[in-house]
């Protein structure tokens, strides 16, 4: 497990995009191999999200051949309504890459049979070989997609009922009105998140600083789902140092400690304006 700590928002959440970038440059995607790229929602990924259309516009990152699959929506909540995560998405991000809209899969809230919904999901996830790299966040409790405390380590996509936490948190996205937050949501599991071959997990500010605390510091717990990636074989855990709080000063050190390792991951950044001799020539990004 790698604990990336940089000073501010700002610089996590570019850390992270310049990850993303090299990891989907060096996996050198094409029609038939296309990079299979897990999204989160909410506030935390914006950053991320500013850094890779930037990114993109400047001609150095494709989306072309990306497949994406998001973590979550709500149930019931119309597609087109601004706080779907539909609507997230595309106003967010999509919108602005070049992706193939066809190559973007969200869960449906308004389907017709929610099960069914969730299972076709796990198919389309299979089918196109599985997650390459999952990017999540994490709530204040802990949870992460809609996997709540005490959810199964071990999960699949399913319908799940929100805590009341979370839907207090949700309620000033839809004018601190409860009666209007979903109470109920399709979300990936536990399991779901994984299955990926690599899970990198965003966290920020001192509001997550406890379960950053719980995730690195003490046990496997289901009332703290993220903690469940510590068995993960290739876990990153991406935060600013609000997010280091509740942890111990020798834990922040060590891993602080290994920032000039971990920092070979982005530098060198490459460049999908080099040609694909130049990138095989450069070094890989370190990896452990």
């Amino acid at each position: 497990m790698k604990l990336i700590i940089l000073e501010h928002y700002g610089q996590a959440s570019e850390w992270a995009a310049k990850y993303i970038r090299n990891r989907i440059i060096q996996f050198n995607p094409g029609p038939n191999k296309y990079f299979t790229l897990g999204l989160p929602t909410g506030s935390t990924p914006l950053g991320c999200y500013r850094k890779l259309i930037e990114y993109c516009k400047n001609g150095d990152l494709s989306f072309k051949y990306v497949k994406t699959f998001n973590m979550d929506e709500y149930v019931g909540l119309p597609r087109d309504h601004p706080e779907s995560y539909h609507s997230f998405m595309w106003n967010n991000f999509f919108k602005h890459i070049d992706i193939d809209p066809e190559n973007t899969h969200i869960l449906d809230g308004n389907a017709a049979d929610l099960q069914a919904e969730c299972d076709a999901f796990e198919e389309k996830i299979k089918a196109a070989g599985g997650i390459e790299l999952f990017v999540g966040g994490i709530g204040p409790d802990g949870h992460i997609a809609f996997n709540e405390p005490g959810s199964s380590l071990v999960s699949r996509t399913r319908v799940k009922t929100l805590a009341m936490d979370t839907i207090l948190a949700n309620a000033r996205f839809f004018d601190g009105d409860l009666s209007k937050v979903p109470t109920m949501a399709l979300t990936v599991g536990v399991g779901t998140v994984m299955d990926a071959r690599e899970v990198m997990i965003l966290i920020t500010g001192a509001h997550k600083a406890f379960a950053l605390y719980k995730a690195i510091e003490e046990g496997i717990n289901h009332m703290w789902t993220v903690s469940a990636f510590q068995q993960h074989p290739r876990t990153v855990f991406v935060c600013d140092e609000d997010a280091t709080l509740e942890l111990k000063v020798k834990t922040v050190k060590y891993f602080q400690g290994l920032m000039l390792v971990h920092n070979k991951l982005v530098d060198p950044l490459y460049s999908m304006k080099e040609t694909g001799t130049e990138r095989s020539q450069g070094k890989k990004p370190y990896s452990d």
